[in-house]
């Protein structure tokens, strides 16, 4: 975790309310006038603001939050959610949505942590018998045992391979070339893999957690329940067999794709800038 090194600046953006505290209290000793936002991550939203006193504070002492999707605003007071702005993160790529054409390639990208349930696309294929069905699963095994389990996915179905960790840019190549990308959150604070599928074009299959939900919106088709393989599978199945669901997927996610844009993020960064310094003179 990198720590703010006490250096004069006229305003201060943390990452992290919990993990960032440290730097907040000192930021806010040198500089009590000055303008302070934290942004909240998962964590932070689906756990630590409830229970944890760290988080709790550095709450306290921002002039403006910023969440990175809509539904974490559910998560706040009252009083928290009037200083909160929703800024959602953006991808910048010009790669196109090109699938391969010899087989049915889903993408799962994401380092592998019990927080993403990364297994659950291995579990689906025992109920997704196609054989034309490849899982390219990327991302690091952050475990010793994480590792082990990968491997015995491969070794029980050529289906599935683990590519390990990649380059940003290979990595979206990976993604540009898949059908689907599947994302199996458990805790989802607004993951930017979303908007690396929705510019580029990747229809998504998402637990249904509230974190995916902020960012594909309430009325998206294509969830499954958190943790549920068979149901996964069957939306897979779907999407694979059904012309018809998978155009409305593609529909539905590029709905949501202005959200995504550089332009958005920076327009909605700014602003909460503008409204901090507001706040700070105010105080």
């Amino acid at each position: 975790m990198v720590e703010w090194d006490g250096q004069a600046c006229d305003l201060m953006i943390a990452l992290h309310a919990r993990r960032s505290l440290a730097s907040i209290r000192h930021f806010r000793r040198r500089f009590p006038e000055r303008p302070l936002i934290v942004v909240l991550t998962g964590t932070d939203v689906y756990r630590d603001i409830h229970s944890n006193p760290d988080a709790r504070a550095s709450l306290q002492m921002a002039d403006r939050l910023i969440v990175l999707q809509e539904r974490a605003l559910d998560e706040l007071t009252k009083a928290e959610r009037v200083k909160a702005d929703i800024v959602y993160q953006s991808c910048d790529t010009n790669l196109k949505h090109a699938p391969i054409a010899r087989r049915f390639r889903i993408a799962s990208l994401g380092h592998l942590r019990d927080e993403k349930d990364p297994f659950c696309i291995a579990r689906a294929l025992a109920f997704a018998p196609a054989p034309e069905i490849e899982i390219v699963q990327v991302g690091d095994a952050l475990s010793t045992a994480d590792r082990i389990e990968t491997l015995a996915w491969m070794q029980r179905d050529a289906r599935y391979r683990w590519i390990g960790g990649r380059p940003h840019g290979n990595a979206l190549r990976w993604l540009a070339s898949s059908h689907l990308m599947v994302l199996s959150s458990r805790m989802e604070g607004g993951a930017n893999v979303i908007c690396e599928a929705a510019r580029i074009g990747v229809p998504v299959i998402a637990s249904k957690v509230s974190g995916n939900i902020g960012m594909l919106g309430p009325q998206y088709s294509g969830y499954y329940a958190l943790g549920d393989e068979r149901a996964l599978a069957k939306t897979i199945e779907r999407a694979r067999t059904d012309p018809s669901f998978y155009r409305l997927l593609q529909t539905q996610l590029r709905r949501r794709r202005a959200l995504f844009s550089p332009a958005a993020e920076a327009s909605g960064l700014f602003g909460t800038v503008r409204k901090a310094v507001a706040a700070a003179r105010a105080r």
